[in-house]
């Protein structure tokens, strides 16, 4: 296998990138030397180009794994070419399998949840720095678009997040900011192999049918997209920042009152999904299987901000003069 070099430049603003992240998710901290980095490679071209790069500014620092769904007779395969790459650049390569087979409904998500579950688990294992995934920003403007058409708040409008803290270390993105194309064409330029994923042109998912939207909608700018989802993300963080504070300085249990009726709904709403979380905890009230979605509290918000009681998921909340007060609901009378 003959792979060419990639240009010096685009080598140097991948190791950026990367140090940046890695310097935000520890405060200021600067990429130790022998850091490893873990790198999740499906095959496809935006993951080739992040394993040509990783190898290339991190030279003797990179694994590589790809989850292989066992959705399609040509994974084997794919994942079989991703792991002669590898070899050809001496990084160490591991395929990983679902702990079970995906199927039913909503197969995306589910073959997403397997792959992060079956990468946490390698990652774990293997003790290392960062797991470096290749989401990009034209990913970014699409995962925008698609919580925007479902009507979501702050937190689902920050999209896909440069960094996230998982049980089992620290999930890195540094290719928010580069588009599909440039990718693309890195690892053609580069004559890296890869593969296109028949999924990713399926009518049937939403992230295609909104792909196809931006294609067709010049005016839609996707790396202007990708920046607003990170602008909000920052907003984000202000907010649970704020709100873990109002917490620790609020909250005293249960029956002790939460008293946050001076705060912004969107603090109440945080807190108030907090305190029915650990108020079911604490007393021990298990839902049950038909109980329905218990996230929506704006009915409870405006009930409380009426000065009425009201139950959500189990829990029964009234208003005090100390604060909104927690406890198990009372038992449906039978008809």
């Amino acid at each position: 296998m003959t792979l060419r070099p990639l240009p010096e430049a685009a080598v140097a603003r991948f190791r950026r990138d990367v140090e940046r992240l890695a310097g935000r998710a520890f405060d200021g901290a600067v990429l130790a030397d022998g850091a490893r980095l873990a790198l999740a490679v499906s095959g496809g071209a935006d993951s080739m180009a992040m394993l040509r790069l990783g190898a290339a500014a991190f030279p003797g620092c990179v694994t590589a794994a790809t989850f292989d769904h066992r959705l399609r007779v040509e994974s084997a395969a794919e994942a079989a070419m991703v792991g002669r790459v590898c070899a050809a650049l001496d990084v160490p390569h591991h395929t990983l399998t679902p702990f079970q087979p995906i199927g039913g409904n909503s197969v995306q998500m589910r073959a997403r949840t397997a792959r992060y579950a079956a990468l946490g688990t390698w990652a774990d294992g293997e003790n290392l720095s960062f797991l470096l995934t290749a989401h990009h920003a034209d990913d970014q403007a699409e995962t925008l678009l698609m919580r925007l058409q479902r009507g979501s708040g702050l937190s689902g409008l920050s999209a896909i997040r440069a960094i996230r803290f998982d049980t089992f270390g620290v999930v890195l993105r540094p290719l928010l900011a580069w588009r599909r194309a440039e990718l693309r064409a890195l690892a053609m330029e580069s004559a890296t192999p890869f593969v296109d994923d028949p999924s990713n042109i399926d009518p049937r998912h939403d992230r295609t049918r909104i792909r196809a939207l931006l294609a067709a909608t010049p005016a839609l700018d996707p790396a202007a997209l990708a920046a607003s989802a990170g602008f909000l993300a920052e907003a984000e963080d202000v907010l649970v920042r704020h709100a873990e504070r109002m917490w620790s300085e609020r909250w005293h249990g249960p029956d002790r009152g939460l008293s946050i009726a001076d705060e912004p709904r969107d603090v109440r709403r945080r807190l108030v999904r907090r305190a029915l979380t650990e108020t079911r905890a604490r007393l021990g009230v298990v839902l049950p299987s038909f109980a329905g979605d218990s996230a929506n509290v704006e009915p409870l918000l405006d009930a409380l901000e009426a000065g009425r009681s009201a139950t959500q998921a189990g829990i029964l909340v009234r208003n005090s003069p100390t604060g909104w007060l927690f406890s198990p609901a009372p038992p449906r009378r039978s008809l």
